[in-house]
């Protein structure tokens, strides 16, 4: 099983943790009780899981996270569209493989991260409110933004990208630990979007949205 390069020190801090309270548990007269610790490093190596995914080709955005859809909506988007756009929002609870895969092909042209709370991600505000990582994709249908938004468990966000980086359509550019969301905004004009609320998806595979002019 591959796992995620984000996530090479907590496995070792992990694996030495697990040891020692295994280890003691055996000086005590623990027995079999010593394969407890066995328990949480299990779960280390299952959520930082890193699978291989085949991407779509066409003229299609794929998902930038692994997660169940909790809002598709036209808004405003400011920070980096600078006009209206299609939000598709993503929910990953601790079970879902939590690397972000790039939804589109692109150059990225703005890295920016905000300090902030740890608002349950489900929550509307928390894109606003809580720790956040945007990264902005220069795509030949104009602008699309990722905001990796730290949750009420996650938090740690890691982005492996910099402005001038290439991105293809499904490549991994980072990860956001134990329990998060990530947003995708694309020009409202340029896509017709093909996922609802309450649909599950994976990233860099499952196709959230057509371009229909680019």
């Amino acid at each position: 099983m591959r796992l995620a390069a984000y996530g090479r020190n907590v496995i070792t801090a992990v694996a030495l943790m697990c040891a020692g309270f295994a280890g003691a548990i055996l000086l005590a007269g623990g027995g079999w009780w010593s394969l407890v610790p066995i328990l949480p490093f299990a779960f280390t190596l299952f959520f930082f899981r890193d699978p291989e995914r085949w991407t779509p080709e066409g003229n299609v955005v794929v998902s930038a996270a692994d997660g169940k859809v909790t809002a598709v909506e036209e808004t405003e988007e400011a920070e980096y569209l600078g006009g209206r756009a299609m939000r598709i929002s993503v929910f990953l609870s601790i079970f879902d493989v939590h690397l972000n895969r790039s939804p589109v092909d692109g150059t990225v042209e703005y890295v920016k991260h905000y300090d902030g709370r740890f608002l349950n991600a489900m929550k509307a505000r928390s894109a606003a409110e809580n720790e956040r990582t945007c990264v902005g994709i220069a795509t030949p249908i104009g602008k699309v933004l990722i905001v990796q938004i730290a949750g009420a468990i996650a938090r740690r966000i890691k982005c492996g990208v910099k402005p001038g980086d290439a991105l293809s359509r499904g490549q991994r550019f980072g990860m956001i630990m134990f329990g998060s969301r990530t947003d995708v905004y694309l020009p409202a004009d340029k896509v017709s979007i093909t996922v609802k609320p309450g649909d599950t998806v994976r990233a860099g595979m499952s196709v959230i949205a057509e371009i229909t002019n680019g």
